[in-house]
């Protein structure tokens, strides 16, 4: 999907890739994120670039981390199979393309913009992520944009929008149950809609319907109110093969609890995949 093939350490085989997002282990450094992920068993991870929060890619510096980062892959075995930047800023993107292409990571995730339901916030929002959409195809890595809480893009008919109005094909959805769940609906029952258009997936779990998906152990998979089960089997059913990566953000965690949050995480999304028979 990128100029060049991502980097990969004779990576595990399975029909759907698990990762994480490294935002977990922001207190920690991307080689304690990387070892402890290979531990538990994950097949790679998303290397977070979310600047003012976790830069375990520095976007600026990137060229110097390039030959670091690509060793820690072949060291613990791991693919890199996202990195989130967040940001919409199109010079920050251009960063974020260049150090994907150099470094060799598929997808880059970013959020929406603008407010929910305002009309011209929305097709503001479009006509943006079709600039970055060429700008992401100029350099042949995909952007992927998520549904979120609260911004222009917030729904499943929001969604539907974004997809018929931005035709690139470098262009993709970030299915992200936790916020589908928390705009009112059942993400299971949602995910067939904007299949076509999924190409990369951020999952953990929450407990309310509204408001902050809570803490970071509040946001462990399995754990708490959305059918994630059910949501796991419709992505498998559908045919769904690109990545799948936890994504929890919230307060500081040690390496000790990141490392719980992951593991429990991971131990529910291989199990429902083993039992579905996708891994």
């Amino acid at each position: 999907m990128n100029g060049s093939p991502p980097v990969t350490g004779g990576v595990h085989e399975s029909m759907i890739k698990l990762g994480a997002n490294t935002v977990l282990y922001k207190t920690c450094t991307l080689r304690q994120a990387v070892e402890s992920l290979s531990k538990i068993g994950y097949d790679g991870f998303e290397i977070s670039a979310i600047q003012g929060m976790c830069e375990h890619l520095d976007l600026n510096n990137w060229k110097d981390q390039k030959n670091e980062i690509r060793e820690l892959c072949e060291e613990f075995n791991m693919e890199i199979l996202a990195s989130e930047v967040a940001s919409s800023d199109p010079d920050r993107l251009r960063l974020a393309f260049e150090a994907a292409v150099g470094i060799g990571i598929p997808v880059i995730n970013i959020g929406p913009r603008g407010r929910s339901n305002v009309e011209e916030d929305i097709v503001e929002c479009i006509n943006h992520m079709n600039m970055l959409a060429s700008i992401a195809e100029s350099y042949g890595v995909t952007l992927c944009m998520k549904a979120h809480v609260g911004a222009s893009i917030f729904s499943t008919p929001t969604t539907l929008r974004a997809i018929e109005g931005i035709k690139n094909p470098y262009f993709g959805i970030d299915m992200d149950p936790s916020h589908i769940y928390r705009c009112g609906e059942e993400p299971e029952n949602a995910l067939s809609a904007v299949l076509s258009a999924m190409k990369h997936i951020h999952i953990r779990d929450c407990h309310v319907r509204q408001g902050s998906p809570g803490t970071p152990f509040e946001q462990i998979c399995g754990t708490g109110n959305i059918n994630l089960q059910g949501y796991i089997g419709e992505m498998v059913k559908q045919g769904y093969s690109g990545p799948v990566d936890l994504e929890i953000i919230g307060p500081d965690l040690s390496l000790a609890d990141a490392n719980i949050v992951a593991a429990e995480s991971y131990g529910y999304m291989n199990a429902c995949l083993k039992a579905l028979g996708a891994r």
